[in-house]
């Protein structure tokens, strides 16, 4: 069994999705706080997470938290654009920890340095339809409005909108990508 780890994800509709993801492989889901939502019975609800109390979810209220619980011998793989290696180039177990940070910075340059020899990366051509259209994604927002961290493209890539590069794929589609090679790996039943 695999394990999904979002480190203060942000946007429900992603770890929703990452949640459905990984009912139907059987894997686990951790979440690490702070997170950019609620996970009451009246939030999951209204967001149509039927499936939840099927899902293997545990929220961790830190890093460090997450870290004990995992043991020291955890086999970590964190995802991020500032990776040598690519994801297919990693050898996947059974148990291992897929690592993904949140929507709008990734994972930190801390984590990532404390961890170097865990990280890769999903390779990625250069979005021009997206760059192309980038002034209609509406003027940005004010400085202290959390909204501007969180524009997107039009394939739903987090950009900065100061600079309209992109930053990643969206965090729904990294872990599904990512995930899936690993199963495929471990020979998953119907791969």
């Amino acid at each position: 069994m695999f394990n999904i780890v979002l480190v203060a994800p942000e946007i429900p509709a992603n770890t929703g999705n990452i949640g459905r993801t990984c009912v139907v492989t059987g894997s686990r889901l951790h979440l690490v706080e702070p997170l950019g939502f609620s996970l009451d019975e009246k939030s999951l609800h209204r967001a149509g997470l039927g499936y939840w109390e099927n899902l293997n979810v545990t929220v961790h209220e830190s890093w460090d938290a997450f870290l004990t619980a995992a043991g020291p011998d955890a086999r970590l793989h964190l995802l991020t654009k500032k990776a040598r290696r690519t994801y297919v180039e990693a050898r996947y177990q059974d148990g291992d920890y897929l690592v993904f940070g949140c929507e709008s910075v990734g994972l930190t340059e801390e984590l990532l340095a404390a961890h170097a020899p865990c990280c890769e990366r999903i390779p990625m051509l250069p979005d021009v339809a997206s760059l192309d259209n980038a002034q209609s994604w509406g003027a940005p927002a004010q400085k202290d409005d959390h909204a501007a961290l969180l524009a997107q493209d039009v394939c739903g890539n987090f950009v900065n909108p100061e600079d309209y590069r992109i930053s990643a794929l969206n965090l729904s589609n990294a872990a599904a990508i990512v995930l899936y090679e690993a199963l495929r790996q471990t020979g998953f039943k119907g791969m």
